[in-house]
């Protein structure tokens, strides 16, 4: 069986990893199991650059195959931001609350409203060599005040256009079958057993 790396703290996003790969037969192993790693610095351009500097770094500290993804919000009318910097629009220690907020006040006078999530991931060996990229997108209108306590992030924030309602009001279920993240997973497993690790 094959280990690997979720180069992730986000506690979300470790369970939608789990519930989407789950019949992969892939031993996997999280940030938390490895406390005394310091967290790179994200200075990519995209979030497919973010991605792979992330699993690059984990895999070659770790002696493991790695597994990153960079994901966040872009918002059309803010010409694409928060983007790379979702996690952190409002500040390096930000909450997501205080990242919703602002991005309440900075939307409060627009009226387009159209809205994506972007999920990049690639797949590293400890010789940092990327063995496998995918994305996936989910497009969205973003509300003007939150709904909903399910997921994480900007979720109660975003209505989804597949699922017709907030993804804070969406269940797990729900969610995994139009979001960002689900689809670039479900892109990874296509194409996993084709990898040679």
């Amino acid at each position: 069986m094959k280990s690997v790396v979720i180069a992730t703290h986000n506690q979300g996003k470790v369970e939608e990893f789990k519930a989407l790969m789950q019949n992969l037969g892939i031993e996997f192993k999280y940030l938390a199991d490895f406390p005394e790693i310091e967290e790179p610095k994200e200075t990519g351009k995209s979030f497919a650059a973010n991605a792979r500097l992330k699993a690059q770094y984990y895999a070659k500290i770790t002696g493991e195959l790695c597994l990153a993804d960079d994901s966040g919000l872009e918002v059309l009318s803010l010409k694409g931001a928060p983007g790379v910097y979702s996690a952190r629009y409002a500040g390096e220690e930000a909450t997501p609350e205080e990242n919703n907020n602002l991005l309440l006040l900075n939307m409060k006078m627009q009226t387009r409203r159209k809205c994506r999530f972007f999920c990049a991931l690639a797949l590293a060996n400890p010789a940092g060599k990327i063995l496998l990229e995918s994305s996936g997108t989910c497009d969205g209108i973003l509300l003007h005040e939150p709904h909903g306590t399910g997921g994480f992030g900007y979720d109660p924030l975003f209505w989804s256009t597949e699922l017709h309602k907030p993804l804070g009001e969406a269940t797990m279920e729900e969610k995994n079958s139009v979001s960002h993240r689900a689809k670039a997973i479900k892109k990874f497993c296509h194409q996993w057993r084709r990898v040679q690790c």
